[in-house]
């Protein structure tokens, strides 16, 4: 890639972050990122269609981030314990993103693409996979229940959750 054009979108992106750190998405606007990020809102349109668009790239960047590292995605069935210590440093290393990128009315969005992250993870080792009812119900509860106890209890921070969640689904194998 063009090194103006990484300049560009790393200033769109530092801009946007610093907005969203303040603000609800709905109250950011193309023109003050645009000023923010010292580029013209045309520079904006030619990479985003709306501040819609550029805040669910940088959610998938996010969460894809946070599952680097899942080497095999059989863990995900069957060694939660595994598949938390893949995750780990990669959710600790984002943890703040997340916060600033998931508030507000974002904050169902994060669980949303992480669980279907986690499934396209699993489709693309295993296509003829078919989770039963109760596995995916499972994984729906130790995602989305996972997330929200984090953020009750953020001030003790994402290892208590972690730990939590390893004891809860003691591999999800068994509903498979």
């Amino acid at each position: 890639m063009d090194l103006r054009i990484e300049k560009t979108l790393a200033a769109i992106k530092n801009a946007f972050l610093q907005l969203r750190a303040r603000k609800p998405l709905e109250k950011i606007t193309v023109k003050e990122l645009s000023t923010l990020a010292n580029i013209n809102k045309a520079t904006f349109y030619l990479h985003y269609h709306d501040i819609y668009d550029l805040s669910e790239s940088l959610e998938r960047e996010v969460v894809n981030e946070c599952l680097k590292g899942i080497d095999d995605p059989a863990m995900i069935l069957n060694n939660v314990g595994e598949l938390l210590k893949c995750t780990e440093q990669n959710i600790l290393r984002n943890e703040q993103l997340i916060k600033i990128l998931f508030e507000g009315s974002r904050s169902t969005s994060f669980t949303s693409i992480f669980e279907k992250e986690l499934y396209n993870l699993i489709l693309q080792a295993y296509p003829d996979y078919v989770p039963t009812e109760e596995g995916r119900m499972m994984m729906t509860f130790l995602i989305h229940g996972a997330y929200y106890t984090y953020f009750q209890n953020t001030e003790k921070g994402i290892q208590p959750v972690l730990a939590l969640i390893e004891k809860l689904s003691g591999g999800l194998d068994k509903f498979n």
